[in-house]
């Protein structure tokens, strides 16, 4: 009875041996299934909670590594600016900063400049990247391209260093003419010449100065707040007008024709400035007893009528290597020239801001020594042009007249005395 109880009493102990062992091996089993592998971490990698979300909403190029250097996340702005290639970081600095950033948990920032893809051309992109550790294992790269803020900065330091140039200019010589009439206080031939010159420069600074406010005001106005339909004949009657004293000295003819019954949509004092601008340049760059033309007319485009108004001269012309530069701020085809009519280079760089915001462009053609043709191409307001003949009492004409029309034909060419 003994051997029996003993054979049973071990036979119960192994039972219960042997349960416990296979209930732990399963909970071993069950605890290895759900602990993380080296190779999950790197095929299976998890952001912390809410990352993707504050990623999706950055300006900034992201990127996420892991601890293999392999990406994690990338936005579509690191895709377009090449910074990710085959799910790898394509920029050595910036994987080299993501290195260190890794191994010590420093934030790190550098500005580059990267070689910009599917040009041809030398440019590149300027970019600010910036590391931080997200984390325990994983590393986050903002990146900010520059290459924009930079240009509008170099514009700026361009703009600020003509401009103190030519305020330089007749300031000094305003200070160098009041000093010769200090000194030539006893002759009055030398003072009355004197003070016509000062005269000179303080009409150039004046120009200059109101020049650079018409610019300004242009670049920062919309012109579609105070727009109106304007009649293309009244800009170029006072076109002609304001150019009327200058023409007369040079005895040149100033022309006028086309087509009659247009109107453009926009600003009425931007447009005149700008059409101004043209006309004063052709008579100002026109020798002597020549011809300048002012000419309208309406053009078909896909998106609508446009109306094309032309100034041509027949002044010196303008080179080739020059036609791409006119249009850029105080920049002068003949300088000397320029001085001595009063130019400031501003006129056609307001001329083309002025197109610019309006929805049309202005173009140039021109040969040295056989003159200039500036068009301006506006898009024309077709229902302002609808509506005025539908009323021809819009421009007080009398009832019952035959064939009323709200507009007066253009001016016919004359030759200022």
């Amino acid at each position: 009875m003994d051997v029996n109880a003993a054979v049973a009493a071990a036979a119960a102990i192994a039972g219960v041996l042997t349960g416990v062992i296979a209930m732990l091996a399963f909970r071993w089993s069950e605890r290895d299934q759900k602990r993380p592998t080296r190779t999950s971490l790197h095929t299976d990698p998890v952001l912390p909670p809410g990352v993707d979300t504050v990623l999706s909403v950055l300006r900034s190029s992201a990127v996420v590594l892991d601890e293999a250097d392999a990406v994690v996340k990338a936005s579509s702005a690191a895709y377009a600016l090449g910074l990710v290639r085959g799910g790898k970081l394509s920029v050595d600095p910036m994987l080299q900063m993501a290195r260190d950033t890794r191994r010590d948990g420093e934030i790190r920032q550098v500005e580059l400049d990267l070689p910009r893809r599917g040009t041809g051309r030398g440019e590149a992109l300027a970019v600010s990247a910036r590391v931080a550790p997200l984390g325990s294992r994983l590393v986050l790269l903002l990146v900010e391209d520059l290459t924009e803020a930079r240009r509008i900065e170099a514009v700026r330091r361009d703009f600020v260093a003509n401009v103190s140039h030519e305020l330089k200019t007749p300031v000094g010589a305003l200070s160098l003419l009041s000093e010769a009439v200090m000194d030539a206080s006893d002759d009055p031939e030398a003072v009355e010449r004197f003070a016509g010159r000062m005269q000179i420069e303080a009409t150039r600074l004046t120009n200059l100065v109101q020049e650079l406010i018409d610019l300004s005001r242009v670049q920062n106005d919309d012109p579609l707040e105070d727009a109106e339909p304007v009649r293309v004949d009244e800009l170029v009657a006072e076109a002609i007008d304001r150019c009327r004293h200058q023409a007369g000295t040079k005895q040149i003819t100033m022309a006028a024709g086309g087509t009659a019954d247009l109107h453009v949509w926009g600003n009425r004092g931007q447009l005149a400035a700008a059409l101004g601008n043209l006309v004063e340049n052709a008579v100002n760059y026109s020798p002597a007893r020549t011809r300048v033309g002012i000419a309208a007319r309406r053009v078909s485009a896909p998106g609508g009528d446009h109306i094309e108004v032309a100034v041509t001269d027949q002044g010196i012309g303008i080179s080739e290597k020059d036609k791409e530069r006119v249009f850029e701020r105080f920049y002068r085809v003949d300088p000397a020239r320029s001085r001595a009519t009063g130019g400031t280079g501003l006129g056609l760089a307001i001329v083309k801001h002025v197109a610019a915001s309006h929805g049309g462009e202005v173009t140039v053609w021109s040969s040295e020594g056989q003159g200039s043709t500036f068009t301006l191409r506006l898009p024309e307001a077709g229902a302002a042009r609808d509506r005025a003949h539908q009323h021809p009492d819009l421009d007080d004409e009398a009832e019952g007249s035959p064939d009323p029309s709200p507009y007066e034909p253009l001016p016919a060419p004359e030759v200022l005395p």
